[in-house]
C-alpha cells in the first residue's frame, strides 16, 4: 500500500476530524499521525487508546517489562495508563490513532465494549494487506487530501469512524463469536455430522429425538457426546448456532428482523430478541447498527 502520498492528509485529519458520533457511540480523536522514520521514544503513559499501524521498518514495543517484535503490516495498541515505549534503530513508517470513548454521549454497550478493549491481552497483531483497517487507513488519508471537495467532511468522518471500528474489532473478537464453542480435530465423526445437520436446517424444528433417529443413534447417546466435547447440551448449542446466524444476516443482509426471527428457527420475533439480547449482551436493531457504516462503505 503506498501511504507516502497520502502523509499531508494527516494535517487536515487534525483539523476536521476531532469528534466522531455514530449509532450512539462518540469518540474523541486526540490526533492523526503518519511519522515516515519513527525512532526512539521515552516509556511514557496515555489516558487513552492510541492505535499504530508499520506501514514500513521494524521496532520493538515494550509494555511494561514486555517486549513484542514490529515489523511491516503489524498493528499494535497501547491501553490507558499503561506504560510503553516504541524503539527502532532504523525507524519505521507508522500511522497512529489517538481516541478514547465518551462514556457519557454512549449508549451502554459502546461503553462496554471499550471496556473490554482495556482488559486486551493481544495488543500486537500481524495483518494482511487486505485487513478491512488497511484499506480504510488509505482510503481516509487519499480523501482527507481533498478538502475541497463536496461534502468532505461527512466523508472523511464516515470513513474515521469505520476505521476505528475496525481497529477495534481487531483487538475485540467479534462479540458474534464470543460464545461459540469450537469443534477440535479430534471431535468425534457423529458429532461433525450432527452440527451441520444443525447448521444446515437451523429455520426448522431440531427437536433432539428427530436428530437422533437421523443419526440412528439413542437420544442419550446424542445428548451425552455434546456435554463430553463441547462441555453444553444439545439444546444450548442450538440456541447459540441460531443467533450465531441471526447475527451474520444482521450484518450482511437487508432482512427485518422479524424475518430473521424465522429464518432461525425462532417461533416469534420476540423470542428471537430475547434470546439474542440474553446472549450477546445488545439487541438485535442496536447490534446491526454497529456493522451498517461499515458494511455499506467501501473497503
Amino acid at each position: 500500500m503506498a501511504f507516502h502520498p497520502f502523509v499531508s492528509g494527516k494535517i487536515h485529519l487534525n483539523q476536521y476530524v476531532n469528534r466522531l458520533t455514530n449509532h450512539g457511540a462518540v469518540f474523541h480523536i486526540h490526533y492523526w499521525g503518519a511519522t515516515p522514520k519513527h525512532y526512539d521514544n521515552q516509556p511514557h503513559l496515555h489516558s487513552f487508546f492510541e492505535i499504530c499501524y508499520v506501514v514500513e521498518g521494524n521496532g520493538t514495543y515494550i509494555e511494561h517489562d514486555q517486549s513484542y517484535p514490529l515489523n511491516e503490516q503489524t498493528l499494535f495498541l497501547s491501553r490507558p495508563d499503561m506504560l510503553h515505549q516504541i524503539q527502532s534503530q532504523q525507524g519505521m513508517f507508522l500511522l497512529y490513532v489517538g481516541f478514547e470513548c465518551v462514556p457519557s454521549e454512549s449508549k451502554k454497550e459502546w461503553v462496554q465494549w471499550i471496556e473490554k478493549a482495556k482488559k486486551c491481552v493481544n495488543i500486537v497483531q500481524h495483518v494482511k494487506r487486505d485487513c478491512i483497517a488497511v484499506p480504510l487507513w488509505q482510503s481516509l488519508l487519499i480523501q482527507a487530501t481533498k478538502p475541497k471537495q463536496p461534502f468532505f467532511q461527512e466523508s472523511v468522518s464516515s470513513l474515521a469512524y469505520s476505521l476505528i471500528l475496525s481497529l477495534l474489532q481487531t483487538f475485540i473478537p467479534d462479540p458474534a463469536n464470543s460464545y461459540e464453542p469450537k469443534l477440535s480435530n479430534n471431535s468425534s465423526p457423529l458429532l461433525k455430522q450432527a452440527t451441520l445437520y444443525i447448521q444446515d436446517n437451523l429455520s426448522r424444528s431440531l427437536k433432539l429425538t428427530d436428530l437422533a433417529n437421523y443419526l440412528h443413534v439413542s437420544e442419550r447417546h446424542l445428548s451425552r457426546i455434546f456435554v463430553n466435547e463441547l462441555g453444553i447440551n444439545y439444546t444450548t448449542f442450538v440456541q447459540q448456532e441460531r443467533i450465531k446466524r441471526g447475527a451474520n444476516l444482521l450484518k450482511s443482509s437487508h432482512y427485518s428482523i422479524k424475518e430473521i426471527a424465522k429464518e432461525t428457527g425462532f417461533s416469534t420475533v420476540h423470542y428471537f430478541t430475547r434470546v439474542f439480547t440474553s446472549l450477546m449482551g445488545i439487541s438485535p436493531g442496536r447490534f446491526r447498527a454497529l456493522y451498517t457504516n461499515e458494511s455499506t462503505n467501501p473497503s
